[in-house]
């Protein structure tokens, strides 16, 4: 009934313009959904990065701190040794002396007779 009102190039131009304003649409929406994907996609972005750097935040204060107490172990271990080497000399020095006490003494009785 229409190719009788409107004749074979009038149905003809008529089918391409509705098929033209198809794919216009069919355009518009893939921009349009483009667009909204983009947008939604920036702000998933904008989030992880900011989740991110607030986890990152974190796991570097708790380094710098776990850091700190093996550092503090650390200065009690010199410490420790520091001592211990101090001790040591002090034993070494006693030794020193007792050892030169009896070879004087040996010296002594052995020129005494």
């Amino acid at each position: 009934m229409l190719r009788e009102k409107l004749g074979e190039e009038g149905t003809d131009a008529l089918v391409e313009l509705i098929n033209l304003a198809n794919g216009q649409t069919k355009a518009d929406v893939l921009t349009f959904v483009e667009e909204k994907f983009e947008r939604r996609l920036s702000e998933e972005l904008g989030k992880l990065n900011e989740r991110l750097t607030t986890e990152i935040g974190k796991v570097s204060e708790r380094l710098t701190t776990e850091i700190g107490k093996v550092n503090m172990e650390f200065a009690k271990v010199r410490q420790e040794m520091a001592e211990m080497k101090a001790d040591l000399i002090r034993w070494m020095f006693i030794f020193g002396v007792g050892q030169l006490g009896a070879i004087l003494g040996i010296l002594f009785a052995f020129f005494r007779r």
